[in-house]
């Protein structure tokens, strides 16, 4: 149904239309930042691998922008996550607050790793950090 538009006005100053970010599309885009950090990438490889430019990456990361259904099943393609990634833990907002330290060391240590670029090395990490857990 195509609507006047003076009532597409008013349903937008009633708050039903909006176009504004949320306080989901900020969840999501703090979920696409953490899964991008812990696969290694930087914010311009994501770009390019979703076919957008680094500012529109960044404004998806930041919940600045929404993104559409379709571009989100790209940026899951490209995470290696399903759709359903972005949205765990949505329903309870105070579970998740800033990054604590281990946390962020957490992520640091898994980008670092992607990094590695030799297998065996990997290897030779992923024991080292076995055995000092075992103890």
């Amino acid at each position: 149904m195509l609507r006047k538009p003076q009532e597409a006005h008013e349903l937008k100053e009633a708050g039903a239309v909006t176009s504004r970010a949320t306080d989901t599309d900020r969840h999501v885009g703090a979920r696409i930042r953490e899964r991008r950090i812990m696969l290694g990438l930087s914010q311009q490889q994501m770009a390019d691998m979703i076919g957008v430019t680094y500012q529109q990456a960044h404004k998806y990361e930041r919940g600045i922008n929404r993104i559409s259904a379709g571009r989100l099943y790209e940026i899951s393609q490209v995470l290696r996550v399903p759709v359903e990634y972005f949205f765990e833990t949505l329903s309870n907002p105070d579970d998740r607050g800033p990054l604590d330290e281990r946390q962020r060391m957490c992520l640091e240590l898994a980008r670092n790793f992607s990094q590695i670029p030799n297998q065996r090395h990997q290897e030779a990490l992923s024991q080292l950090a076995r055995a000092l857990a075992s103890k």
